[in-house]
């Protein structure tokens, strides 16, 4: 309260270009302004400033300075104290008064507080709760100047741009519903919750049969929950809780539905461009921090003892006693294009097919397998979207599990088909993997050894360089012979490449297993060993198998030894 208040001349960024140039990773962000060389990160010691950057801090400001002005206010309502309330109150009319000084920003949809509306969202959603619970200390006139020169105007203008199914119009329709709560706009909250992209709509039509969100990662699957819970709980407060009740079902169902595809380090699946990492489940704190709304056993045990806001309004009931999570089963998600093989030692997540183009990546046929818990191989996800390597390498099939024709591999964002399931067996298939080419892909547990056969073909009779990409999470030994060459795929580095007849046998070690990869496939071919990016900062082994023809069959066996 004393050192920081915010300024109308700081025009909020892109949280994704406050990157490393260097490889993609978060910068870390500190509270005083950042000057020229002032800035770093984990991979980075010395980053320059630019007005990129500069817009990523001033968006890392506004979100942490509006969270100040909730927690102002709750302290206020815990403490009774009136410099609490006065400061946040302070902070609303600064930003009511100078609301319509920012610019209106059209890059990334429209916003005026940051740089694009689901952002604008979130701020509107903090201050909103900070001015509810100003209500006894803030006066009738200054609640009106709030809702008329802030709140209002904010969510007329949430409600220009996202006018389609998507994560963001979810944080929009929730923000502008809690917006109409408070201000008593009953046609505010019709727009908001039954208009044709209101919160209804939204989950009537992005929600799959699995409970899953249709825009395929699991991070964003979560971020919808996040999304839609605030607006639960004011609803609930204010008696309209029961408004909602069909839209609650769904989003518990989605905030659960995960558990029964985690890998058995609890690691998620990874499909699509989320980033920082795999997710997990359970996520017990996501969990804890729900159970006003959706309790949980697991959310009730990891929230008991906690000292937070939510836990002094709303005391948790007592903890259920612990009780064990479902197990694991191969399960075939075709409504979300996906599968899991659960088998022996093995367990395998398939992601054959996209739903919509919105944060897919050319990652169709691509897998994810452990072997005895030990993770063989993942999808790294992505970078902060302002990193060439988020669009140049992390997007692309250099980074996936995938079939590749002349060096590049999906050419859009398909649906795909699926072939067969069984609890062991799992094969799909893509028809227009790129223009004139076929792929499909079958992934087959047989006891101690996974097997992955791919078929590629194209349609125009021209041979081409038909190959497949595999990355593991642990060590090669590249066979003798092999020369150095120019790397095949963008931002892949320190590559050999070394000629095969018929079948190649390569030694490697995940995790202290040691796996025989072995590679079959008719007539000659060539595997090109080397080094690509994974989770920034590390990297990870990859190799490249490639062939001339019309049509190709790679099989891969994966053998314990």
């Amino acid at each position: 309260m004393a050192k920081r208040r915010d300024r109308v001349e700081w025009v909020a960024g892109w949280w994704h270009d406050f990157v490393s140039p260097k490889d993609g990773s978060f910068l870390t962000w500190t509270p005083e302004e950042p000057g020229q060389f002032t800035l770093s990160s984990p991979s980075d010691a010395r980053v320059e400033l630019t007005a990129k950057i500069h817009g990523g801090w001033v968006f890392g400001f506004r979100s942490r300075h509006t969270e100040k002005v909730r927690e102002a206010a709750r302290l206020y309502r815990v403490t009774g104290e009136e410099k609490y309330a006065a400061w946040a109150a302070e902070q609303l009319d600064f930003y009511a008064e100078n609301y319509e000084r920012w610019p209106v920003q059209t890059a990334k949809s429209k916003a005026r507080l940051m740089h694009q509306s689901l952002d604008d969202a979130n701020v509107v959603i903090r201050l909103v709760e900070a001015a509810r619970l100003l209500d006894g200390y803030a006066a009738a006139e200054r609640r009106k100047a709030w809702v008329e020169k802030l709140f209002l105007p904010s969510a007329a203008l949430l409600d220009e741009t996202l006018q389609r199914i998507h994560n963001i119009a979810c944080w929009q329709r929730s923000a502008m519903a809690q917006v109409a709560i408070y201000a008593r706009d009953a046609a505010l909250w019709a727009r908001a919750v039954d208009g044709p992209y209101g919160i209804r709509k939204q989950l009537a039509h992005g929600v799959t049969s699995d409970y899953l969100w249709f825009e395929q990662s699991m991070g964003y699957n979560s971020y919808v929950v996040s999304a839609l819970l605030p607006l639960f709980t004011m609803a609930a407060l204010e008696g309209r809780g029961a408004e909602l009740r069909e839209e609650m079902h769904i989003t518990e169902n989605m905030m659960l539905a995960t558990i029964r595809m985690r890998f058995p380090d609890g690691r998620l699946p990874n499909p699509a461009d989320a980033t920082g990492g795999a997710p997990r489940a359970p996520n017990e704190r996501f969990l804890a921090g729900a159970y006003r709304v959706f309790p949980t056993a697991i959310g009730l045990r990891a929230v008991a003892g906690q000292r937070t806001w939510e836990t002094l309004v709303d005391l948790p009931p007592a903890a259920p006693e612990e009780a064990p999570l479902p197990e694991v089963e191969s399960v075939s998600l075709e409504s979300s294009r996906m599968a899991v093989l659960r088998a022996g030692p093995w367990q395998v997540s398939f992601h054959y097919g996209q739903l919509h183009q919105s944060h897919a990546q050319a990652e169709a046929l691509n897998f994810e397998a452990a072997f005895r818990g030990v993770g063989v191989t993942h999808d790294a996800g992505t970078v902060g979207y302002g990193s060439p390597l988020h669009t140049g390498f992390y997007r692309t099939a250099a980074a996936h599990n995938v079939p590749v024709v002349d060096g590049e591999g999906q050419a859009r964002w398909r649906p795909g088909e699926l072939v067969a399931f069984e609890r062991a067996r799992v094969a799909a298939r893509q028809p227009d993997y790129r223009p004139g080419v076929a792929a499909e892909r079958e992934l087959r547990i047989e006891g101690e050894r996974l097997v992955d056969t791919l078929k590629v073909e194209t349609a125009d009779g021209a041979p081409r360089r038909l190959g497949a990409v595999l990355h593991l999470q642990g060590r090669m030994k590249v066979p003798t012979g092999a020369e150095a060459v120019e790397p095949p795929l963008a931002y892949w580095k320190e590559t050999r490449r070394v000629g095969f007849e018929d079948r190649a046998s390569i030694e490697a070690e995940v995790g202290g297993v040691r796996l025989e990869v072995l590679i079959e496939t008719a007539g000659p071919f060539t595997v090109t060993f080397g080094r690509s990016p994974d989770m920034p900062p590390g990297e990870r082994e990859s190799f490249y198998v490639e062939k001339m023809g019309t049509r190709a069959e790679f099989r891969t066996t994966f053998v314990p030894r």
